[in-house]
């Protein structure tokens, strides 16, 4: 006889322990906690709402940089006057 579903349920109650995850494996739960920064490049005031978090980025000025949710860069890549500062 199978013991499947035995074994999910056990699963599913056991704690995860985040010190032995591996290093390119991060939960969402702390993602949302990493910020990537952008600095924008056009002539005028920008505003724009993140794809994922909906949070509003407001940059004033050419020049200006703003910390942008790990969740929201790739969007924000696509956004021609917003360059990633590595």
């Amino acid at each position: 006889m199978c013991n499947c579903g035995k074994k999910r349920t056990e699963l599913k109650q056991r704690p995860v322990d985040f010190n032995k995850m591996s290093a390119g494996v991060m939960p969402s739960t702390l993602q949302n906690h990493v910020t990537v920064l952008f600095q924008y490049t056009g002539n005028t005031a920008l505003t724009v709402t993140g794809k994922i978090t909906r949070k509003t980025y407001r940059f004033n000025f050419s020049g200006d940089k703003q910390s942008i949710d790990y969740n929201d860069a790739v969007a924000m890549m696509a956004i021609p006057v917003l360059k990633k500062i590595n």
